[in-house]
């Protein structure tokens, strides 16, 4: 049954990395209107920028076809120096907004034991060819790693690719990350659930059926926009002491109406 003005054809993707990058809105709205995140207001400029209530992170999104166009910066702050992460083009929405979901978070977890690594080793990822570390997807379209040694451990890189020398995304976590930012990244990442689309294939960065699942539902479009707002909704409502809900609970829309 075709798409009317009431519905939306909606498709669900997995794996979740090799989605497109989706709707900023989903990162920008709820940092603003949940956790009080200020933004400028230049209409000639193509960028957003968002600055947390104590002045102390900035979130820049800003088209550069040569670079990152999500990056985090983080100042100083005592026993912690400054820090940054980045994000391609085409990093999922979902992704990005783990990390600020967890740096916003008003009961953040205690102590630094956080493991980036082992969200992906509970769904077997595995050690890349020999003379590489990290861990790589079962199906090699993702790559983490982290530079440096144990004595002096260095940056974070994830990477989404399609094969050799066909990158998809990349993000990057400098050394001073806080390691529970990285593995709110990893963590969904890992998650098996589907994401959502409503710009069909133009946004996927293959339609290669070995590597993507795609479903297609017809959604009635109020449920679309329901979804932002129950992910604003929660957020605020987020007490000190309690960790939000997961994740893949607020990032799909009810699935009624008609499968494609």
């Amino acid at each position: 049954m075709p798409s009317t003005a009431e519905t939306v054809e909606v498709d669900f993707i997995t794996p979740r990395h090799l989605a497109g990058g989706g709707d900023p809105a989903w990162i920008t709205v709820p940092l603003h209107r949940a956790s009080g995140w200020s933004h400028g207001n230049d209409p000639l400029m193509p960028r957003v920028l968002l600055s947390s209530p104590d002045q102390k992170a900035l979130l820049r999104l800003e088209p550069d076809p040569e670079g990152q166009w999500w990056t985090l910066q983080h100042a100083a702050e005592p026993g912690r120096p400054a820090w940054y992460a980045s994000f391609g083009a085409r990093t999922p929405v979902e992704l990005i907004a783990a990390v600020t979901d967890a740096l916003t978070d008003p009961a953040p977890p205690g102590g630094e034991a956080a493991d980036p690594f082992e969200p992906l080793r509970q769904i077997a990822w595995s050690a890349p060819a020999v003379g590489a570390d990290g861990l790589v997807s079962p199906d090699d379209t993702a790559y983490v790693q982290r530079l440096g040694s144990a004595e002096e451990p260095g940056a974070w890189f994830v990477t989404a690719t399609l094969g050799p020398n066909r990158p998809v995304w990349q993000a990057r976590f400098d050394a001073h990350t806080p390691p529970h930012l990285v593995t709110a990244f990893t963590t969904a990442l890992a998650d098996p659930n589907p994401v959502y689309r409503t710009t069909g294939a133009r946004g996927l960065p293959t339609l290669d059926p070995s590597l993507v699942t795609r479903r297609y539902i017809d959604v009635p479009a109020a449920y679309i926009a329901a979804a932002l707002e129950d992910r604003v909704r929660s957020l605020a409502a987020r007490p000190a002491g309690t960790p939000p809900a997961p994740i893949p609970a607020r990032h799909s829309p009810p699935q009624r109406g008609h499968r494609r």
